[in-house]
This record gives C-alpha cells, structure tokens and sequence, in this order.
C-alpha cells in the first residue's frame, strides 16, 4: 500500500502511566533509518526477550519487512517521542496457518521507557485496528522468561488463555472490547491523565520562559505571583536570546494577557538582541532552558510565537513535562491563521512528549501547603481551601479568583485552560478524582471537548464529590448555530438535561455558583428536603419559605421570633430545630433593624449547631442571612490553622432567596447521590456481532441510509420487532403482502415528505379486504408519486410516541423522547440524555417532556405501559453505544398502549464513527 492510502485516522497522542505524552502512528517505508536506529539502542536483554535471540543487528531484509505493510493484515504501530521511536507494535494475520480471523502480535519498548504502561497502550491500539481490518484473536508467543510480556495481555482486561511448550507460553485472547476491557481501558486512563495534572499542579521546579525585568510586563508578573505566592520548589528566571524574551520586553502586551504571539511562523526584521540581565526579581537568569543546571518539571511561557520552536526544543531537551502558555492571538482571535498557530503550538507539544495549558490561558494555582503555587497573572487568589475550580478565560478567571477571596471561599487548585488546545475540563476532572485536597468542584464551562467522556467522567466524580456548574450554551456552538435563537434556546435545555443526567449541579451566574459551592463547601448534605426557617422576620423568612418551596423543599415550620429576638432566644430556637428528628435543614433569618453587638448572636449560633458529641461540622446543614452579610461572617467561621474558613462554618447571604436556593440545590444533589449507583443494563436477547458485521458491510461503500426492511433487521438484533410489514411495487405485491400478513392492514407512503405529515394523508388505515388494499394502493402512488409503498399489518391502537439519536454538534451522541408529531417537534417538548443510558435515566427521559403526563391516560384511556418504553429506550441505547458506527435512528411512531409498544417505522444512518476518543483504544481528544 502506498503513502497516499495512509490511514491517518490511527494516528492519536496518548498518556503513558507517568503523565507524559507520545505520539502513535502507523510506520511508513521512510522509518527505515530510525527504526535501525531504534533497535540498534535496545539493550541485549531486551533484544533477546523480543526476538528469542541475540539479534545485534536487523537484517536488511527484517528491516524492508517491517516498515513495508499493507495496513490491514500486517500493521506496524511507532510510539514517538520528538523523532525518536520509544515503542513498536505489530501485528500479522495467520491466514497462511489456517486461521484467518487469527493475527500474531508483538511489541518492543526502549528501554528507557519501560515501565510508562506502553506496551498496554500499543496493545490497545493495535486490538481496535485488528478490530477495523476483521481480526477477531490475537496470539504471541512469549518466553517463559518473560513473565511481564505475559502480565501485559492479562492485565489489559483480555480473557487469555495460556499453552506451555518449553521455553516458550503461547496466548491467545479475544480482542472485543469487553466491559472487563472498557473497566481497565478506563483506569487507566483515569490514572494517566491525573497523573499528567498531578505534574501540572504539583512541580518541584519552575522556569518562568519570558521574565522581564519591566515590573509592567507579563513575564515580571509571572515571575513576581510564583515567588509571592512562596513556592516551595525553585524558580528559574530564563531570559535570553534562546528564550524569545528579548521580543516579549520590546512588545506591548494588555491588562490582563501578554505581548502577543505572531500568527504564522514568519520572523520579524533582524534586530540586535539586548544582552539578557543576569537576574529578574533578585534571583539568577538563564539565557535558555536548556541552561538551567537543575531539573524543570513545569514552564509557564510568555514569549511570542517566533521563539515558540526553539522553547520546546529546549523544554524537550531539559525533560519538561508540562507547559503554561499565558499568551494571545491564536484561536480566540477568530482568524484562520490564529487557529493554525495554536493547532501547531498544540502538536508540537505533545510531540515532545508534554502537556500543554492555554494558550492564552491566566495560568494554574495549587494552594496545598507543600506546593504553594500561583503560576497566574491574577493580582489576589483565595487562601487555602478545599474547593477546585476550572474555567476558560483568563478575564473572567481574574474576576472569578477575586470573587472567590471576597467570599472566603477557599481553594485547592485553579486552572484557567484558555483556548484548551490541550489540556481541558476532563483532565481537569480526572485529577480532582484522585485529590485527596479537593472536596468540591466547581466549573466554568463554555464548551465541551469530549461531551461523552465528560458525562462518564463528571458522573463517576459527582457520586463522591459535588460538582458545580455555569454552561454557557451558545459558546458551545457554531457561531451560525448561535446566531439561531431557537437552535440557541434547544441547545440550552440540552445542555441541562446532560448536566442533569452527570448530576452536576447547575447554576446561571457566578453569584449562583459561589452561593451553591460556599454551602457544599462548609456545610453536611442535606439527608431530606424538610426545613425550617428561624428568624427575627416574618416578611424575610416568608421570601425564605416561598424561594424554598418552589425550590423543591419542604417547609416543616417557620419560627419568628420578633426583631428584638434575644441572643439565648435565637440559640435556643435553632437547637432545638437541630435536634428535631422531623428537620433536615435549617434556615436562620437574622438581620435586626438597630445595631446589636453581633459577635454574642454569632457565638450562640455556633455552639446550637455544634454537635451533641462536641465536633465541629454540624449534623444537618445550617444557611443564613447573618447582617445581609455575603460569604463568611468572622463569627461563623471555623478558621484553620491559616486562617481560612475550614468545614463547620456557617454560610451568610445578602437575601433569604439566595440562601434557600443555595439550600434547595444541595438537597438536589443529595437526592440525585442518594439514587442506586448508575449501572448500565446487560441488555438479553441481543445479537450485537451480527448487528455490527451488517452494519460494517453496509457501508463498505461509505456512509448511508439504510432501508425500512435494513433498519428493522438491524433493530431485530437488539430485540427490537418492527411491526411486520412488505414493501410492495405492484397492486399485485400490494394483495399479495395484504393476504400474507392478514387483515386489517395499512397502505402507507415512504417517501420523507409524506411520512409523519399532520397535512397530507399518506397513509390508509384498517383497511378490511383486497379490494379496499387495491385502491388504497393506486391512490396513494398516484398522490404520493412514490415507486415503493409498505402493507403493514395494524397495531393496537395506542398513543403515538418517538424515540431518536442523533449527532449533536455540540454535546454528541444523543437520544431523545417524545411524542409523536410535528406539533411536538416545533414546541420542542423531548426529552434528551446521552448514551449509554442506566434504567433510572431512561425512566427519567420517558417522564422529561410536559406531554408525557398524557401517558398516565384519563377517563377513557388506560395508562401506557411506560416500562415497555423504558425497556424499548435502554435497547436503542445499547445498539447505539455497541454499534458506534449507527449515527442516527428514528422509530417513529411508537404506539404505546397499556398492553405494550408497538414500533410501526424506523430509519438509521450508517457512517464512520466521527471520534474514537471515548469508544476506542484510548487517545487524547
């Protein structure tokens, strides 16, 4: 095969076990010289173990051999570090031994970079393209000496089954993706990526790429915050011609951001360099990376895009691990030439084996005593605390971090991604998973990157940890898209109903988010939604209950103690609401109308909340509008030991609404927490191999429509019938079908401007006889114009409902439910939720849209059997999730009556999977 017939498609960056970067991609012919190169630097032992021999050399030959492949029965995959190959694997077909569905696999890892979890991650890889090419076994022979090579295979989550034949063990193993498979292909992939965070937010060194020593530029900014801030590890100022800084400290640079990165790669007219100072801010410069005599784990980068190459080089060189690139003018800039520039900053990155934040990023802040970093442009970050935040842009990151200090609210970490060339909100996530700092989690999401991967991720982590969001809708989308307001609106309400199913907590503003993150952060969860509101104002505490009912709380009693209330009166009232086994959460109102020497009302608050046991977290959550007084109050705060607010201090707002909002979202996720664990059904009964295998072959040709009659084939293997039905070109075939599957029958257009139409008739129903079918027939192509007709035998009369999937272009792969109808569809009233769905989701889109009350049935009508529907909703998501390559379906009408569904009409597209980023081996998106 030649270069042109590349398969560009298995090219992916992926994390090895420590958090570093590599490259895959399929060999070419023109490896041949560092594949050489490559072998020629494995160690003896490690040659030997591979090719059951000494092997000092590849024979010519071996090396033709090896770098010339068909890409479909033998496949060479290169791990890449720069241009340096770190690992291969291979794989040939044995149809030559009789075994065509049979492939033999090997790899090879440098020694210098075993141990990193690349031969699990080569493996994986090489599985999904066998998998692509027809392969459904792999097998190795492995030397009985190599125990690790044989712990690789069974470690990955493979069935193997192992035969000893002297000094050799031969293995072989299915290589379908299993959920024993899918389980380890996510561990890991959960560990590598903290880990690659855990390197970004926990350095042991720094190099500020760019300092200044003009306090008004960016790189003194950097520099002067790191050192500020009190860094545990060393600081390295590099400032030099190999640096680029000489262009930073002659360019001018903004409030906020910094000189700005040239678009393309064009050098500017050649200018003297200035000599480089010999120290920034006291400590020493250095002219390049490369110079500084220690190691450098993280480098935040304020240069332009002229000295870009030459900074990664020497990153590579010095074995930086992850960069922070505070610069703009790349994508956020809108022109093409600004998305170039970022996409080739990004790639070259990761080419060097690095992790990358930004560009135009604000930077990242880990407050944790033993690292104590600011590695930001923010001019004040919070104290320590417990609270983990992400956003985007670097603005709204100042404002946020110096509302978050206004409030007291203390952080763990802080990570302002910018444009996300790289690192996102899922790598983010996964670290704040593993973080034994961060109790809660709090998010500024103008988009998704992976929406399905953020689903599985933010579900898995709000069952532990809260996780709080805005979601800025139209960000997420096109700008054509955005300019929509009725696609802006339905992309909106999507977005919830994503959020919702991950039980993320969703909030509208900032001052929303602080309100709900400040309550999650000191206070315990709700066990239930009853309250009681306690204060020294009807009027307030009747804003309180009427925000708290309509919020979803039950308001259990609501004591006004007048507005000359007592300091004892007012402890006395709210122990007693904290003992009350019948309340689960308290309110207490207290803004006096004359001054009072709050400090004594603050003291008594504290010690009725306290605990009977003496701790310090109260045992049902306690929110306040203590003096209108928004955050902490000092009298309600429980400091730690520097000073911030620590669990068990008492929460204040400026409006009795605010609280119980803050109050109603906490009871929320509760409940949402307190549900059975999000396991996804083992649907019986389905056929997916064969399901797939017609799929894969109907779209040899590319992707496509499939027919009525494929799409009822293809559904039948998920358990799915279609109600019977022929298609028919002829009155003859037309009787014929009639007669076949017995009267009544319907006589029905195919075509999509007649199907589902209010307006046109293009069906004929309950017809009794042949005669009846006949004219039906000759009607119904005269008016309809269409070649094929279906006779389909009648369902039971039932209420007609939808179910969908579909791309989303700005969430994913969706499955919606409705009713049937183009009235439903303008109203926009579906329900959406993302696959794979658990039965509690399915039961929850079923009940989404205002229609579905309908399914209840009235006076006449039985209610529908809605567990027939959950069951229809949950296979459709399983075809959907197994069979990757199905993009969209339709079975429209369902008819759903107390007896059961009926599905009359279904209709799939078929084409390449757009990612494999969350369905395949794994790789960075």
């Amino acid at each position: 095969m030649t270069e042109s017939h590349y398969p560009r498609h298995w090219v992916a960056d992926v994390l090895a076990s420590d958090g570093g970067v590599v490259h895959l991609r399929p060999i070419l012919p023109s490896d041949a010289d560092v594949l050489v190169e490559f072998h020629n630097g494995l160690s003896e032992r490690t040659r030997y173990l591979r090719y059951f021999g000494p092997t000092p050399t590849l024979p010519p030959r071996e090396v033709v051999r090896m770098t010339t492949v068909d890409y479909r029965h033998r496949v060479a995959i290169l791990a890449m570090l720069g241009q340096e190959i770190v690992a291969m694997g291979l794989y040939e077909g044995l149809e030559a031994d009789g075994k065509p569905d049979s492939a033999e696999v090997a790899f090879v890892v440098a020694d210098n970079h075993q141990g990193r979890g690349l031969g699990p991650i080569l493996l994986e890889h090489l599985a999904g393209i066998a998998a692509e090419n027809g392969f459904a076994r792999f097998e190795a022979e492995v030397l009985s000496e190599n125990p690790t090579m044989v712990a690789v295979f069974r470690d990955a989550g493979y069935q193997v089954s192992r035969a000893f034949d002297g000094s050799t063990v031969h293995v072989e193993f299915l290589i379908d993706p299993s959920e024993a498979l899918t389980s380890v292909r996510n561990a890991r992939e959960r560990a590598s990526e903290a880990r690659s965070i855990a390197n970004l937010l926990r350095p042991q060194s720094i190099a500020v790429i760019g300092a200044s020593t003009d306090s008004k530029k960016v790189g003194n900014v950097l520099l002067s915050n790191i050192i500020s801030a009190g860094f545990t590890g060393p600081v390295f100022p590099v400032n030099g011609p190999g640096s680029g800084a000489e262009a930073a400290e002659e360019e001018p640079s903004g409030p906020t951001s910094v000189s700005r990165f040239e678009p393309s790669p064009r050098r500017r007219p050649h200018r003297q360099p200035r000599p480089a100072p010999p120290s920034v801010r006291g400590i020493r410069a250095y002219p390049s990376v490369r110079a500084i005599p220690d190691p450098v784990d993280l480098a935040v980068i304020a240069v332009p895009a002229s000295g870009m190459d030459d900074v990664l080089a020497d990153c590579l060189d010095k074995g930086v691990r992850t960069l922070v690139v505070v610069s703009a003018g790349f994508g956020e800039s809108g022109e093409e030439a600004g998305w170039e520039s970022e996409r080739r900053l990004a790639e070259q990155a990761r080419a060097h084996g690095m992790r990358l934040v930004g560009p135009n990023a604000l930077g990242v802040v880990n407050n944790t005593t033993d690292i104590a970093l600011n590695a930001t442009l923010a001019p004040h970050i919070p104290g320590p605390g417990r609270v983990g935040f992400f956003c985007q842009s670097g603005a709204l990151g100042i404002a946020i971090l110096d509302a978050a200090k206004h409030r007291q609210l203390g952080l763990s970490t802080f990570v302002s991604a910018g444009n996300r060339a790289d690192v996102s909100g899922n790598d983010v996530l996964q670290y704040w998973d593993t973080d034994e700092s961060t109790d809660v989690v709090l998010l500024y999401l103008e988009s998704f990157g992976n929406p399905r991967k953020f689903a599985r991720i933010a579900r898995r982590l709000a069952s532990s940890k809260p996780i709080v969001a805005i979601k800025s809708g139209r960000a997420a989308m096109t700008q054509a898209r955005a300019s929509r307001t009725w696609e802006a609106g339905r992309d909106d309400a999507i977005a919830q109903m994503v959020l919702r199913q991950a039980g993320v907590i969703q909030v509208g503003t900032i001052t929303e988010l602080f309100d709900c993150g400040t309550v999650l952060a000191y206070q315990p969860l709700p066990t239930g939604p009853r309250t009681a509101i306690i204060g020294n104002s009807s009027v307030i505490a009747a804003l309180a209950a009427n925000t708290a009912r309509s919020s979803g709380l039950d308001v259990v009693a609501s004591v006004d103690l007048g507005p000359a209330v007592s300091q004892p009166d007012l402890s006395e009232a709210v122990a007693v609401a904290m003992a009350d086994a019948d309340v689960d959460a308290v309110i207490v109102v207290f803004v006096p109308p004359v001054a009072v020497d709050a400090a004594d009302y603050a003291h008594g608050l504290m010690e009725a909340v306290r605990p009977a046991d003496g701790g310090d977290v109260p045992i049902k959550p306690v929110v306040t509008t203590f003096l209108a007084v928004e955050g902490v109050p000092p009298g309600l705060s429980r400091p730690g030991p520097d000073g911030m607010p620590v669990r068990g201090s008492i929460p204040s707002y400026s409006s009795p609404e605010r609280a119980a909002t803050a109050l109603a979202r906490a009871w929320k996720y509760a409940e949402w927490r307190n549900r059975p664990a999000a396991v996804v059904p083992t649907i019986e009964g389905t056929a997916a191999e064969d399901a797939r295998s017609f799929v894969r072959e109907a779209m040899v040709d590319g992707a496509r429509d499939l027919t009525a009659v494929e799409s009822a084939y293809v559904l039948s293997r998920y358990g799915i019938e279609v109600v019977a039905f022929r298609e028919v070109r002829t009155m003859q075939e037309a009787s014929a079908a009639a007669r076949e599957l017995g009267f009544p029958v319907a006589v029905k257009a195919t075509s999509a401007s007649w199907v589902g139409r209010l307006d046109r008739e293009g069906a004929r129903l309950d017809l009794p006889d042949a005669t009846s079918v006949l004219t039906a027939f000759t009607e119904l192509q005269t008016l309809t114009g269409d070649d094929v007709l279906h006779v389909q035998k009648m369902a039971p009369k039932g209420l007609g409902t939808s179910i969908t999937v579909s791309d989303n272009e700005s969430f994913g792969s969706l499955i919606s439910f409705g009713l049937s109808g183009r009235l439903f569809d303008a109203l926009g009233d579906r329900g959406y939720r993302s696959v794979p769905l658990t039965e509690l989701d399915a039961r929850e889109l079923v009940a989404e849209p205002q229609a579905s009350i309908l399914l209840e049935g009235g006076p006449v009508d039985e209610p529908t059997d809605t567990d027939a529907l959950v069951d229809l909703i949950l296979r459709i998501s399983a075809l959907v999730d197994e069979v990757p390559e199905v993009r969209e379906v339709r079975c429209d009408p369902i008819l759903g009556s107390a007896d059961g569904v009926s599905v009359l009409g279904a209709w799939m597209h078929v084409g390449p999977v757009p990612t494999l980023a969350d369905t395949g081996p794994r790789r960075l998106s």
